[in-house]
């Protein structure tokens, strides 16, 4: 087995679990449609960003590891928002806003922080461990999926090969 820089970074990642990259075209599904509640209490629907590379993630505030993802999502959105990223926060913490929202403010979260529900982390494969993200191209469709803490560098990689692809 040869060690490539994909494959290191999921070894120092822990236990985080990675496809290996982007799925092909052909292999790509459509995500699940949702429509869930944001802090203001709008509603934001999945449909609202066809045309941008989305990174999903699943979270929790009482979740280590998304403790540690959740600033590089940060400067991933403000670095490459322009380029046509746009991260997408799914708290899965039960006990609503009243935890979540001053969570994110503490953390400066400066992407959409929806709240999640059992039907959507359903829709979704059953989301059984956190973080969990899902990385979308920009028709809508999971090019990546990727299970726990992994490297910056492996969501790096997907996301820039997604906004190259037109």
């Amino acid at each position: 087995m040869t060690l490539t820089r994909r494959s290191l970074a999921y070894l120092f990642a822990g236990a985080g679990l990675s496809q290996a990259g982007v799925k092909a075209l052909k292999d790509r599904k459509v995500a699940p449609p949702f429509a869930l509640k944001d802090a203001a209490g709008n509603t934001v629907k999945l449909a609202d960003y066809k045309g941008k590379v989305v990174l999903l993630n699943f979270w929790a505030t009482w979740c280590g590891p998304c403790k540690l993802e959740i600033p590089w999502f940060v400067e991933m959105e403000t670095r490459l928002r322009s380029k046509g990223l746009s991260v997408i926060g799914v708290a899965m913490d039960e006990e609503g806003w009243e935890l979540v929202k001053p969570h994110a403010e503490k953390l400066k979260i400066n992407y959409k922080v929806l709240l999640g529900n059992e039907e959507v982390a359903q829709a979704y494969g059953g989301v059984d461990s956190l973080p969990m993200s899902f990385i979308l191209d920009r028709a809508g469709r999971v090019a990546s999926v990727h299970t726990g803490l992994v490297s910056k560098s492996v969501y790096e990689e997907d996301i820039q090969e997604l906004l190259k692809a037109k």
